[in-house]
């Protein structure tokens, strides 16, 4: 597969990128690059290769879960500088343009 000023076109077009005639030819220089590489790895033989799924052998260190006492509702609400019944009050933040 071969990059031309039309693919580019077409990609700069769907990424919202508007290039010039220089940095456009740039940027065909480079996606050919890319793919003359990407072309390459296809000259290895990965018949008994299986597939990657993780790049370690390590596995995550998770925590068991407990049960524990937590602040009841009226706590939390407690030391609240403004409450209304069950809620926090807060400032409003959102304006209206």
């Amino acid at each position: 597969m071969k990059i031309d000023h039309k693919t580019v076109d077409h990609l700069a077009h769907l990424a919202r990128l508007e290039f010039e005639n220089e940095s456009k030819e740039a940027i065909v220089n480079d996606l050919n690059r890319i793919l003359s590489f990407v072309e390459k790895l296809d000259e290895l033989n990965t018949d008994n290769v299986s597939p990657l799924i993780y790049m370690t052998d390590e596995t995550n260190v998770l925590r068991e879960d407990s049960i524990h006492e937590t602040i009841s509702h009226a706590q939390a609400l407690k030391n609240a500088p403004k409450k209304d019944s069950d809620y926090f009050r807060v400032p409003k933040f959102v304006e209206k343009k």
